[in-house]
C-alpha cells in the first residue's frame, strides 16, 4: 500500500490546494509514513515524515491526559471545583467563579466565553496570567446548559495541571508524556521547534503573516510534532502507558447539538463517535494555517494522523481518513452534510438575527426570500480573515441548515436550537453561540 499512498497522497494535497501534508498511521502491528508537497511556499523546503506540525487543538487531550493523570493519582476529582485549585480564580459571573469543575473544562460545557485570544507575554507565567485575565469573562450559556468549545477552559485546565505539579505546562507535557513515550519530535516552544524541520502554515495560499499563536494558549493548542508522535500518543490511550484506565476518556460524557461538525459527543477530551457501530475516538485542530487530526478505532487498534499547512485542509482529511478507514478497517466515515436533492419548507425567520460571541458575529437574514448566513471573525484573530465570510442557507430539516463559506468545498452544518430555559442558540463550527438581537 505504500506506494499507493504516496500517489494519492499527492494527488489529494493538489486537489485540495495543500501546500504540503503529513500522514502516519498505526495498523496491523506496525506503524506507516508519508509526506508530501512543501512545508513552506516561500522556501520550498519538502515535507518529509519527520517533519514537525502544528496539531492545534489536538494538544487538549494532552492537557486532558494531565489533568487525568493527577485524578488517577487522588489529588483532584472531575468535580473538583476549579476555585479549589486556583486561590483567587475568577470569571465575570461569581456563581460559576465558584463552581465551575473540572469536568466543566474538559467537556466544554463551562459556558466561559471560549475564544479569548490574549498575548500574556513570553515569560514562564503567561498561562498564569491568562488565567488571571479570565476575570472579565462573560458566559456564553449557563454553566453546564449546553456544549460550546472552549479554549478558555483548557488554557485554566493547563494552570491547574502547572499548579498541582509544581511546573510549567511545557515541562510536564515532556516529563509526563512525551518523555516516558519516547517522543522525540514533540515540542511545545518555537525556540525547540526550529531545531527540526517544521511546517509553516499558508492563509490564502501564501505563507501565514506569523508562525504560531502567543504562547499563553499553550494548553489549548500549541503542541507541535510530526504525525508518527501523534500516532504513538494516541496508541497509549488505546493500549495504556500513560494512564491506568484510559477508557475513561472515551465515555460519553455530553451531547453535541450539531453531530455533523466532528462527532455526536464529546468525552473527557476526547471527541467520541460510532461508525458503523464502532467506537471512534478523534480530535482536531487549527492554528495560523495549519490543520491536523487524529482518529483512534479501539476495537480495532487502528490509529490514523494527518496534518497539513493550508488550502482546504479541513476537506483534505475528511476525504484521506475516508479513504484510509474504508481500506484498513473496512468502516464507513460519516459524509459531510449536504442539502438534500428537495430541501423542506421552513420557516426560516424565525432564526433571524444577530448570534454573537468572543471572537465571532453571526447574522442570520432573509435575502431574497432565502435564509442567509453572515460570519465575521472578531477580536485578535480578525487581521486573518478581515472580510466577512457570506452563504446561502440550505435547510437539512426543521431546525439543521448547511452552508459554504470562504470557498470551502465541503458544507458547514449550522443548528438552530434553544436551550431548556428557552434562550435562542446556533450551534456552528462547535460552538454554541447566542441569540442578542
Amino acid at each position: 500500500m505504500a506506494g499507493a499512498m504516496d500517489r494519492r497522497l499527492a494527488e489529494l494535497i493538489a486537489e485540495y490546494e495543500v501546500p504540503g501534508a503529513a500522514l502516519a498511521y498505526f495498523h496491523g502491528g506496525e506503524t506507516h509514513e508519508f509526506a508530501a508537497g512543501t512545508l513552506n511556499t516561500a522556501t520550498g523546503v519538502e515535507s518529509t515524515t519527520d517533519a514537525l506540525f502544528q496539531i492545534g487543538s489536538v494538544t487538549k487531550v494532552w492537557t486532558a491526559t494531565l489533568l487525568m493523570r493527577e485524578i488517577e493519582r487522588g489529588r483532584l476529582t472531575l468535580d473538583t471545583p476549579v476555585a479549589e485549585v486556583l486561590p483567587g480564580f475568577q470569571v465575570a459571573d461569581p456563581e460559576v467563579t465558584g463552581t465551575v469543575t473540572i469536568r466543566h473544562l474538559l467537556t466544554h460545557t463551562s459556558g466561559i466565553d471560549g475564544d479569548l485570544f490574549l498575548d500574556t507575554g513570553r515569560g514562564d507565567d503567561c498561562v498564569a496570567k491568562y488565567v488571571e485575565a479570565c476575570a472579565g469573562l462573560a458566559q456564553n450559556h449557563p454553566l453546564g446548559a449546553t456544549h460550546s468549545y472552549c479554549n478558555s477552559g483548557f488554557v485554566i485546565a493547563g494552570r491547574v495541571a502547572e499548579t498541582l505539579g509544581g511546573k510549567r505546562w511545557d515541562d510536564l507535557v515532556r516529563e509526563q508524556i512525551a518523555g516516558p513515550l519516547g517522543l522525540t519530535h514533540t515540542w511545545t516552544l518555537p525556540e525547540d521547534v526550529l531545531r527540526f524541520r517544521a511546517a509553516m502554515g499558508h492563509v490564502n495560499g501564501a505563507p501565514a503573516p506569523q508562525w504560531g499563536l502567543m504562547r499563553g494558549m499553550g494548553p489549548a493548542g500549541l503542541i507541535s510534532a510530526r504525525a508518527a508522535d501523534v500516532v504513538a500518543f494516541a496508541r497509549a490511550h488505546l493500549e495504556g502507558g500513560l494512564l491506568d484506565d484510559p477508557r475513561v476518556m472515551w465515555d460519553p460524557q455530553v451531547d453535541v447539538p450539531n453531530p455533523d461538525g466532528l462527532g455526536r459527543h464529546w468525552g473527557l477530551g476526547w471527541i467520541v463517535d460510532e461508525w458503523d457501530g464502532r467506537r471512534v475516538i478523534s480530535h482536531a485542530g487549527n492554528t495560523i494555517g495549519q490543520h491536523a487530526i487524529v482518529w483512534a478505532v479501539p476495537e480495532t487498534g487502528t490509529v490514523v494522523c494527518a496534518a497539513a499547512n493550508g488550502g482546504y485542509a479541513n476537506a483534505f482529511t475528511r476525504a484521506l481518513g475516508a479513504e484510509l478507514f474504508a481500506e484498513l478497517d473496512g468502516l464507513t466515515v460519516p459524509a459531510p452534510p449536504v442539502p438534500p436533492e428537495t430541501p423542506p419548507q421552513v420557516d426560516a425567520a424565525r432564526f433571524t438575527g444577530v448570534y454573537e460571541r468572543a471572537g465571532a458575529r453571526i447574522t442570520v437574514s432573509i435575502k431574497d426570500g432565502e435564509p442567509w448566513l453572515r460570519h465575521e471573525t472578531t477580536g485578535v484573530l480578525a487581521a486573518l480573515q478581515p472580510e466577512p465570510q457570506e452563504s446561502a442557507l440550505v435547510a437539512v430539516d426543521g431546525s439543521t441548515f448547511v452552508c459554504k463559506l470562504g470557498g470551502a468545498p465541503d458544507w458547514t452544518s449550522a443548528v438552530f436550537y434553544e436551550l431548556p430555559d428557552g434562550s435562542p442558540y446556533v450551534h456552528m463550527g462547535a460552538r454554541a453561540t447566542p441569540r442578542i438581537s
